[in-house]
């Protein structure tokens, strides 16, 4: 064994393709139950959660970005390709979720198939779907947060409004440029003491929240229903202009692509495991239930939206208060805007609950300081790891404009997916004997599914988004090496 020559004590080894076998990741969370989570959350709380998660800045805005720029009318068939590539995903999570219920989510069940190196860049590459996902929804919170107050005759400061790193031209006239997004930061602190003080507080709250944004798309529903006309609808999917992308059937699924964005969120309730009273039964509820509302949530608003104005309007960062302008209900565009911001404000909810139980995982395991793990005595929550993740996403979120945050989140977020779907290939083959309280139907095509779905995603994605992952991820080996593959409670 090699030794420290200062010290005479043996130096630490490294085994970077070391793996937790799966009984052993439950032994470690079932032994230690003076430090585990309150659990709190039955499958009702859980699929709430997911819903929170998911319905947001996609249903308010990707809805109209997508139908007048890529798939017209189509656009619904983009929401029901993307939530079919999800519900591949989420199969799979869900029978790992129920196999392996603790609240590393994607990060653990790597840990226990492809190795420690790979469960720590799952890990890093959470990151970028929680915490930087937070900060972009929060960015689209600050922008329909400052048109209720325009609303009401109310208009903050545009360089405190305006991210330091956005176009200056976007901070106004009178600023000349972006200083600090404040209502978009301070939203992340808000929630994130929120989520600091305990599960069951912020359970409650989110069931709230999530039933306001519920009532209020079906509303849309409901009430655009007798609007629509149908000429709109003609032709349903408008023909390609000759470019891949552009409107006919390449259209459609550029648009799929587009809104995959919109079911970011639904995996964070996997993270919930160690707080859930049966996770075995209640996270699939909670995984797949969130996922089929959505996207038959996501399917109603798409077709409301392009069936009462022509899709050529929409291009618009509020789609969907502009169709119910059209209605000539002006009462209707405030509730729009009301169930936006509820619906935004579950999602940073979610995306910043996800973050932390992930870093409790991992330093849980040596990878990150001790300080992430450690539980507040009396609300059994990651306290100081909440302030601290809120604190840093707060500061993304006043710096950064979407544009920059919103690829990097969605990078992240596939190859995470593409490595969940992974996981359960392997477990299958190398451990069969496994008692599965939830399988995956369709093995080994469901698994493989999502990896192509997750890798084709990607590959439509910018060179410039791929060099900023690259980055990041050099960053985070960097850490790893030099501090988690030291530390790891398996050396």
């Amino acid at each position: 064994m090699v030794q420290d020559t200062t010290t005479g004590a043996p130096a630490p080894t490294r085994n970077f393709f070391a793996r937790k076998s799966v009984d052993e990741i439950l032994a470690e969370n079932h032994l230690e139950d003076g430090g585990n989570f309150a659990r709190a959350l039955g499958p009702f709380s859980l699929t709430a959660l997911g819903i929170g998660g998911i319905i947001g800045a996609g249903i308010f805005v990707l809805t109209g970005t997508v139908a007048a720029k890529f798939a017209g009318p189509g656009v619904v068939f983009s929401f029901a390709l993307a939530g079919l590539a999800c519900a591949f995903v989420a199969l799979c999570y869900s029978e790992l979720a129920a196999l392996i219920p603790v609240a590393g989510s994607a990060y653990t069940y790597t840990y226990a198939t492809l190795g420690e190196i790979f469960a720590w860049i799952i890990g890093w590459d959470l990151v970028l779907e929680y915490g930087l996902g937070a900060a972009t929804v929060a960015v689209g919170w600050a922008g329909y947060f400052n048109r209720v107050l325009h609303g009401l005759g109310i208009d903050l400061p545009p360089e405190w409004t305006t991210a330091y790193f956005a176009d200056p031209s976007h901070a106004g006239a009178a600023a000349g440029h972006g200083v600090f997004n404040l209502p978009a930061a301070l939203v992340v602190l808000a929630l994130s003491l929120l989520l600091a003080r305990g599960t069951h507080e912020s359970s409650r709250f989110n069931n709230f929240i999530v039933f306001v944004k519920l009532a209020v798309v079906l509303i849309v529903i409901f009430f655009g229903v007798s609007y629509i006309d149908q000429a709109h609808w003609t032709p349903f999917v408008p023909e390609n202009t000759g470019e891949f992308g552009h409107f006919g059937w390449s259209g459609v699924l550029r648009g799929a692509s587009v809104v995959f964005f919109s079911y970011i969120g639904f995996d964070a309730v996997s993270t919930a495991a160690q707080e859930a009273k049966l996770p075995q039964r209640d996270v699939p509820i909670g995984i797949i239930g969130s996922l089929a509302i959505c996207t038959i949530l996501f399917v109603g608003v798409a077709a409301v939206a392009t069936g009462v104005v022509s899709y050529t309007t929409l291009n618009v960062p509020d789609p969907i208060a502009v169709a119910m302008d059209a209605t000539g209900a002006s009462w209707m565009a405030w509730i729009v805007k009301i169930g936006a911001l509820a619906g935004l404000t579950t999602v940073i909810l979610a995306l910043l609950f996800g973050q932390t139980r992930v870093f409790y995982s991992m330093a849980h395991d040596g990878m990150l300081p001790p300080v992430f793990a450690r539980l507040h005595p009396v609300y059994k929550t990651p306290a100081i790891s909440q302030i601290v993740v809120g604190a840093l996403v707060a500061i993304a979120a006043g710096l950064f404009p979407i544009e920059i945050l919103d690829e990097m989140v969605s990078i992240g977020t596939l190859s995470a997916f593409a490595l969940v779907c992974g996981a359960v290939l392997y477990l299958r083959s190398k451990n069969p004997e496994l008692h599965r309280p939830f399988r995956a139907p369709g093995i080994p095509w469901v698994p493989i599914c999502g990896i192509f779905s997750c890798l084709a995603l990607m590959g439509a994605l910018p060179i410039e988004t791929w060099i900023r992952l690259f980055v990041w991820m050099a960053a985070g080996l960097a850490l790893y090496y030099f501090y988690g593959s030291l530390r790891t409670r398996r050396r």
